[in-house]
């Protein structure tokens, strides 16, 4: 048996006995947080500008050019004389306007203008109602064809039927054309990682330009008209249709495409008998947002003379007509709610079908059959009778609406001035004006400095490269001054959209019920186009660049509404109780740890605030806003002043690739 033997130490000082003990690490820095450097960074900004006041801001005054802006006209004047005999826009430019141009001028003949000696389309109101209800039916449901009909009834209702017709003839032949180009991409790039690298940076810089700065380039090699609106919206609303076609193609289970492969499938069997049919839903929903995007960009391409609806609303928001404005957006909030709602009930008519089971499929082949039947008699009727061809009525309840707007408008001018002015006075003069001062009157050099340590400190050294960049590209355009305005406007506006996005999105996400209410609204408001949030607010502020901050408001706060509440459900539930168990309170739990937890959806809700919010701002030029907006809308009226409106583009998409570029950086960041 073992017995242990308790040891005793020797006695003596217990320090001698000790063993000897190397030395003790030394202290670790303590970091500095990016809070304080940037404390810092806006200290020094604020101390220099008070030294630095009024030097070398580069201002240019509205009627003044720089040299690059000389260029550009000089550059458009050349392309004007020579447009007809220049290889390049006789073989390639010209024919792609043509081509384009008679596309466009087919659908309007068939359904908005006169064609053929014909004093009407070749289909009226009439067939076109009934193509589009079946159409809806066929593809959706009963619900989508009767939101088809009464929203297209609406549109002659309002005294608009020609006008509305010719922005759906232009919105089609844009997405025709770019689903026939964007599809076969976006299957192209889901394959390839190669093609993938290659096109995500440039669908991402596609993505973050404004609608505004697609067209001035654009009239420069197509000219103004219906070929360039085409074109645009084209080229605007084709990114979409490739991300999310691609984004469908790789979220196939990898499972299935290995399962085909082991049954000896080609690559074109694979593609098209499992890749395109198990990701159909998600492609549906592509076009669903093509479609969205060309009819936000048609409206705006009223600028350079696209016909429809966009023109109306840009004619009465210059001349301040608020009832016309209000009822032509009306307008296009019908026909965009409609298009978005059919193509919304196509991708989910499988799952609705699987749902109501065989008892309605039974009926279906033949309820179609009578259906195609019904349309096609609609659309005789149509072509040869004057009543079906031509809209009855004046639009009475055009003239209605119109009438009411203005009468609202007035009661509020009368009744509600002194809140109004208010509320624009105090967020103009304690926020706009000041911040707009210390941009503007500051060194271009101190500014620009500004921007790229605030760049470095929040998304890291590429990030401020590319801010770098961006600052020194924003000087070469001498558009310097009014780029700084535009700023101002958009960081200011995107402050007040970030405050709205935590305290609904917050409260969506923590609770269902809110969500559940609150949500169709959100999504509702997205399908709206730009144009129409400018109409209710310059009834109650008037033409004032707070018109446009607060129209980019309402715009952009859905977007960040719903991003952060999604971001704040993600908080594990269990982390949450824990914090509860804790005993902390409401606030603690949502200020402690639902926001720190959602850092990545509050970065990624500034992003898309800041975009939404600067191309609300650019189009808020229309209004009153000035700055860039304004330079580019001179631009297209004013020849003499098209190299400046030209170069104003350019500024704004600077702007917004810096925009995007510093957020998504500091995004990575946070997420890491």
């Amino acid at each position: 048996m073992t017995v242990a033997v308790e040891k005793t130490e020797p006695p003596g000082n217990p320090e001698e006995t000790r063993p000897a003990q190397g030395p003790a690490p030394a202290a670790q820095p303590r970091r500095i947080s990016r809070i304080a450097v940037i404390a810092v960074i806006l200290v020094v900004w604020l101390v220099l500008f008070a030294v630095l006041r009024g030097r070398q801001t580069l201002t240019l005054a509205a009627a003044d050019l720089t040299g690059l802006h000389r260029w550009f006209n000089e550059v458009n004047d050349s392309i004007g004389a020579n447009r007809n005999s220049n290889p390049l826009f006789l073989y390639f430019f010209n024919e792609i306007r043509l081509v384009v141009d008679g596309l466009a001028a087919f659908v309007q003949e068939l359904i908005s203008q006169p064609s053929a000696g014909r004093p009407l389309p070749q289909v009226g109101w009439l067939g076109v109602v009934g193509v589009a209800g079946y159409v809806s039916w066929a593809f959706g449901n009963w619900r989508a064809a009767s939101l088809a009909v009464s929203g297209f009834v609406f549109l002659g209702l309002q005294g608009l039927w020609q006008e509305s017709m010719d922005t759906l003839a232009l919105t089609v032949s844009a997405v025709v054309v770019a689903l026939l180009f964007g599809i076969p991409l976006g299957v192209w790039v889901g394959l390839s990682d190669r093609v993938s690298r290659i096109a995500t940076p440039l669908l991402d810089f596609m993505q973050t330009m404004p609608t505004f700065v697609y067209l001035a380039p654009l009239t420069l090699f197509f000219l103004i008209g219906g070929a360039s609106a085409t074109i645009a919206t084209v080229v605007y609303a084709a990114p979409p249709a490739i991300r999310i076609t691609a984004h469908a193609i790789r979220t196939v289970p990898q499972t299935t495409v290995e399962a085909a492969d082991s049954l000896g499938a080609t690559r074109r069997q694979a593609l098209v008998k499992v890749l395109l049919p198990m990701s159909k839903r998600t492609v549906v929903m592509g076009v669903n947002q093509t479609i969205m995007a060309a009819l936000a960009m048609v409206t705006i391409a009223a600028l350079i003379d696209a016909p429809g609806l966009g023109k109306t609303v840009v004619q009465a928001l210059q001349s301040l007509d608020v009832g016309t404005a209000f009822n032509a957006g009306l307008s296009i909030v019908v026909l965009a709610i409609v298009l978005d709602r059919v193509t919304t009930a196509a991708g989910a008519r499988e799952e609705d079908a699987r749902r109501s089971g065989d008892r309605l499929l039974v009926w279906r082949r033949p309820l179609l059959g009578a259906g195609a039947v019904l349309a096609a008699v609609l659309v005789y009727l149509s072509h040869t009778y004057l009543w079906a061809a031509e809209f009855p009525g004046e639009g009475g309840l055009g003239r209605w609406i119109a009438s009411a707007a203005d009468a609202a408008t007035t009661w509020v001018q009368d009744r509600l001035s002194g809140l109004t002015n208010t509320v624009r006075d105090v967020v103009t003069d304690a926020l706009l004006n000041p911040f707009q001062t210390l941009l503007t009157d500051s060194p271009w050099w101190l500014v620009g400095a500004v921007l790229v340590a605030l760049a470095v400190v929040l998304g890291g050294v590429r990030a401020g490269v590319t801010t770098a960049v961006c600052v020194g590209l924003l000087v070469a355009t001498g558009m310097w001054s009014d780029a700084m305005t535009t700023l101002a406007s958009t960081v200011v506006a995107t402050v007040l959209v970030m405050g709205l996005g935590v305290v609904f999105g917050v409260w969506m996400g923590r609770n269902r019920l809110v969500d559940r209410i609150v949500r169709p609204s959100l999504d509702a408001a997205q399908v709206m186009p730009p144009f129409v949030y400018l109409v209710p607010f310059l009834a109650l502020f008037g033409a004032t660049r707070f018109t446009a901050i607060v129209a980019a408001v309402v715009y952009a706060a859905p977007v960040a509404m719903k991003i952060i509440a999604d971001g704040v459900r993600t908080v594990p539930a269990a982390t949450v109780e824990a914090a509860a168990s804790a005993g902390c309170s409401t606030w603690q739990i949502i200020a402690k740890v639902q926001l720190p937890m959602a850092r990545g959806a509050l970065t990624l809700a500034t992003n898309q605030g800041l975009i939404y919010v600067l191309s609300m701002v650019v189009v808020g030029g229309l209004v009153g806003a000035g700055a860039l907006g304004y330079d580019v809308v001179a631009g297209f009226s004013q020849g003499q002043l098209f190299g400046k409106g030209l170069a104003a583009g350019l500024a704004i998409v600077l702007l917004g690739v810096m925009f995007d570029r510093i957020t998504q950086a500091a995004a990575r960041r946070t997420t890491a």
